[in-house]
């Protein structure tokens, strides 16, 4: 993978992400949920060699996404992912952390 980071966007059509869907933004160092705001941005990030666990809870077309750190912090939430994205978050998380750049 190169240093551009893959960007996953939430789906409109799902609750609190109409006007302003969350992005997961996965980079070789760390993965960063944004969610923008009528004035700003939060956003919340987790390092790659500190994500200890990705969990993906799937619904009939959508995916809730759980990314959990090793530190105990607070997990990265984001919901209204399409399954496929969901798999190629986890699987792209795995990827780095088995070959980290």
């Amino acid at each position: 993978m190169a240093s551009e980071p893959r960007v996953f966007t939430a789906s409109r059509l799902t609750s609190g992400n109409f006007f302003f869907p969350v992005r997961l933004e996965i980079t070789p160092d760390r993965v960063t949920r944004i969610q923008p705001r009528l004035f700003g941005v939060n956003e919340e990030s987790i390092a790659i060699p500190k994500v200890a666990s990705v969990n993906i809870r799937t619904g009939l077309i959508w995916s809730d996404i759980r990314i959990d750190s090793e530190g105990g912090s607070n997990p990265i939430l984001s919901h209204g992912h399409r399954k496929d994205d969901a798999r190629a978050i986890r699987d792209l998380i795995q990827q780095l952390q088995k070959n980290p750049s």
